[in-house]
């Protein structure tokens, strides 16, 4: 097992966007800890922020107020280049529409993060590659574009895909909601196990009790507050 994955600590935060003429307050002074190597569930009715702690915890906005640290450093106090650098090389994203190129094959979809952080030769990217497919049991889809896949199989790219650097964290923003129940559950049973054996620090936005159960914690967003479950 490779060391446990960066802590994360929300410190005072505040998040607001503009909704025609008025501001509307998603977040208002957010503190909440995740412990390095702990798996975090994140609930909340739709529009209560949960999706935009998984950006800020990201790197991909930023907060109006308040710090986001993950594994002690102030990600507010990088640059925007800087952000998308440690974005690639520590952290895994499994997006709720898949997001998947829909001009690449599920291989070339999981070669992808590998290419951009530039971290390991080709030969090494596809071996690592293929043996996710092998894991996922789709290793029978590698030449298969996107449209060509179920729900549940693009899903599973996308889970592969989000870990194939070996990121210290993985973000997932609703990995179930765009699947049936039957998909769904296989879904967090591949995600819980690949996840569970490598230490890494999983926060998952998430309706699914299912999947929420399975993690360490469970954090509700509640007028702008994280609070415990």
């Amino acid at each position: 097992m490779k060391d446990r994955g960066p802590s994360i600590e929300l410190i005072g935060v505040s998040k607001s966007y503009r909704e025609g003429d008025r501001s509307l307050e998603v977040l208002t002074d957010a503190s909440a800890a995740i412990e390095a190597g702990e798996r975090v569930a994140i609930l909340g009715p739709s529009g209560s922020g949960k999706s935009t702690l998984l950006n800020l915890i990201s790197g991909i906005d930023q907060p109006e107020g308040g710090q986001v640290r993950v594994g002690g450093i102030d990600l507010g106090a990088l640059s925007e280049r800087d952000r998308t650098l440690f974005r690639r090389k520590r952290i895994g994203f499994v997006f709720q529409f898949f997001n998947l190129l829909p001009t690449l094959t599920a291989l070339e979809n999981l070669l992808l993060p590998l290419e951009l952080a530039d971290a390991v030769g080709a030969a090494e990217a596809e071996a690592r590659a293929r043996h996710l497919l092998d894991a996922i049991q789709l290793s029978d889809r590698a030449e298969t574009f996107p449209d060509r896949l179920s729900g549940g199989e693009q899903q599973r790219i996308a889970i592969a895909r989000a870990l194939i650097h070996g990121p210290d964290l993985l973000l997932a923003d609703e990995p179930t909601g765009n699947l049936d129940q039957d998909t769904g559950e296989r879904v967090v049973g591949l995600l819980d196990e690949l996840v569970s054996a490598s230490g890494t620090t999983m926060v998952v936005v998430t309706h699914s009790l299912a999947l929420a159960s399975r993690m360490d914690r469970i954090l509700h967003v509640d007028r702008g507050q994280l609070v415990e479950a």
